[in-house]
C-alpha cells in the first residue's frame, strides 16, 4: 500500500467498503439531549429510529472537530512509516477541515520523513465519499500519493450534490445555508432544491410544489448534467425516506441509466442539519456542474 487513505464519518461510506479498503475513517460526533454519539459502523445505525426522534423534538446539535482527533487518528499511520491522503468534508458547512489542517502542521513537525496531503472535497455525505471512493480506484491503479490528491483536487469540482428536505429550519438553525433570504416556508406542499456550490457551501436554487415534482425534478437536473453515466456508479442518501430513494433511483434508469447506484441511510451528523424526509443525489458532471445544476 502505497499510502493511507483516512475520511471522517461525513463521507457515509459502507462500514464494509470502508474496512475492505483499509480506509481509516476520523469520527465525527453529534449529541443527542447532550450525550456525546458516534456513528462508526453504517450498518448498525439505527436510523429510522433517529430521525423519527428528530420528528418527535429531540434536541440533537453537533460540534466541530477538534485537531487532537485527527491527530490520534493519524499519528499512529505514521508511526508505522505511511503516508497519509486525507479527505474530508467540506470547509463551506464545517470549520473541521481547518482542525485537520493544524493536526497535518503539528505531525508533519514531529515526523518530518512523511507525507501528508488534505484534499477538501468540498462536498459532504457521499458526495465527500465519491472522492474517497476514486482514491481507492488511484491507489489500486498505482497512483502515487502526489497523483492522486492532485486528480481528487481537480475532480471535486465535478462532483454534483442536488438534495431536497422536508424543512429548511435545521439548515437555518445550524448556520448551514449560505442564502438564508431564500427560506421557503413549508406552507402548500412547496418543496426545496438544493445544491453544493463551487465553494462547497449549500445554497437553494429553486422549488417545487409536491414530493414527486421535487425528484422529477432531481432527475432531470440528473439528465442534463451527469457525464458518461455508464461509467459510474451514482449515489443517493436519504433520512428515513427509503421509498423516495428506491423511486429515484428507478427514475435515474429511464434515459442515462449509471453503472451502479448505491443507496445509504443519510449519516447523522450532517444529518442532523438537513432533517427527517431529507433525500440527495450525488454523481460526476463537468468541471461547471456546480456553478450550472
Amino acid at each position: 500500500m502505497s499510502f493511507v487513505i483516512m475520511t471522517d464519518t461525513s463521507a457515509n461510506l459502507p462500514t464494509p467498503d470502508a474496512r475492505n479498503n483499509g480506509i481509516v475513517v476520523v469520527p465525527l460526533s453529534y449529541y443527542v439531549d447532550g450525550s456525546e454519539c458516534t456513528c462508526m459502523d453504517t450498518e448498525a445505525f439505527e436510523s429510522e429510529r433517529y430521525y423519527e426522534s428528530m420528528k418527535n423534538g429531540v434536541k440533537i446539535t453537533t460540534s466541530q472537530i477538534n485537531p487532537q482527533k485527527y491527530i490520534d487518528a493519524m499519528e499512529p499511520v505514521l508511526e508505522q512509516g505511511n503516508d497519509i491522503l486525507f479527505v474530508g468534508m467540506s470547509s463551506g458547512v464545517s470549520g473541521s477541515y481547518g482542525s485537520a489542517e493544524i493536526a497535518k502542521e503539528q505531525l508533519l513537525s514531529e515526523y518530518p520523513e512523511r507525507r501528508i496531503r488534505l484534499v477538501d472535497s468540498l462536498a459532504a455525505s457521499l458526495g465527500e465519499g465519491l472522492l474517497v471512493y476514486r482514491a481507492i480506484e488511484c491507489r489500486q491503479q498505482g497512483m502515487s500519493l502526489d497523483e492522486t490528491a492532485e486528480l481528487l483536487m481537480d475532480e471535486r469540482h465535478q462532483i454534483c450534490q442536488i438534495f431536497t428536505v422536508d424543512d429548511l429550519m435545521h439548515l437555518r438553525r445550524g448556520g448551514r445555508l449560505s442564502n438564508a433570504s431564500a427560506i421557503i416556508g413549508t406552507l402548500l406542499n412547496v418543496k426545496p432544491l438544493l445544491k453544493g456550490n463551487e465553494n462547497g457551501q449549500i445554497v437553494t436554487f429553486g422549488k417545487v410544489r409536491g414530493r414527486k415534482a421535487v425528484i422529477e425534478q432531481m432527475v432531470q437536473r440528473y439528465e442534463k448534467f451527469v457525464k458518461a453515466a455508464g461509467t459510474q456508479t451514482v449515489c443517493i442518501s436519504h433520512a428515513n425516506c427509503k421509498e423516495d430513494a428506491l423511486r429515484l433511483a428507478e427514475l435515474l434508469k429511464r434515459s442515462c441509466p449509471p453503472k451502479g447506484i448505491l443507496i445509504v441511510d443519510h449519516e447523522p451528523v450532517t444529518g442532523s442539519y438537513l432533517g427527517p424526509g431529507a433525500l440527495a443525489l450525488y454523481f460526476m458532471g463537468d468541471d461547471e456542474v456546480r456553478k450550472n445544476s
